[in-house]
């Protein structure tokens, strides 16, 4: 029996500048950053390796809940998905929940890539990131 090959996936996390105090989430806090290491070892156990970059180079004005989910990008170049917004990949928030929804969208790109609309694709509740969708 053949071993499979390991799925590398990014998550990328943009700076914010916070227009609306109401929509600010501390993605270097404490309850974060347990999600973030529960859902490595997670994924690893599923063979998915999943690695966590913060880009502070790029600063994504925070102004909804849309622009929250457009500061987190996931990339699977193994599926030729790269930087896709979580907005992108999930589409609306059903709870408003950024841990929630990176879960969910790690999930998809991770096991059901398909379903991940094309980096060209417009999607209305993508806007502000930059990623052209």
């Amino acid at each position: 029996m053949a071993c499979k090959k390991t799925k590398q996936m990014i998550i990328t996390i943009h700076d914010q500048k916070q227009l609306r105090r109401e929509w600010y989430f501390d993605f270097d806090g404490q309850p974060f950053q347990t999600f973030l290491a529960g859902m490595v070892k997670e994924m690893k156990r599923l063979g998915v390796a999943l690695t966590v970059i913060r880009n502070r180079d790029v600063t994504i004005s925070i102004n909804s809940y849309a622009d929250v989910l457009n500061a987190v990008k996931i990339s699977s170049a193994q599926d030729g998905q790269s930087n896709q917004c979580v907005g992108h990949i999930i589409g609306k928030s059903p709870n408003l929940d950024i841990m929630e929804d990176i879960s969910t969208a790690v999930r998809r790109m991770a096991f059901a890539p398909e379903t991940v609309a094309p980096s060209n694709e417009f999607r209305k509740v993508c806007h502000n990131c930059g990623c052209g969708c």
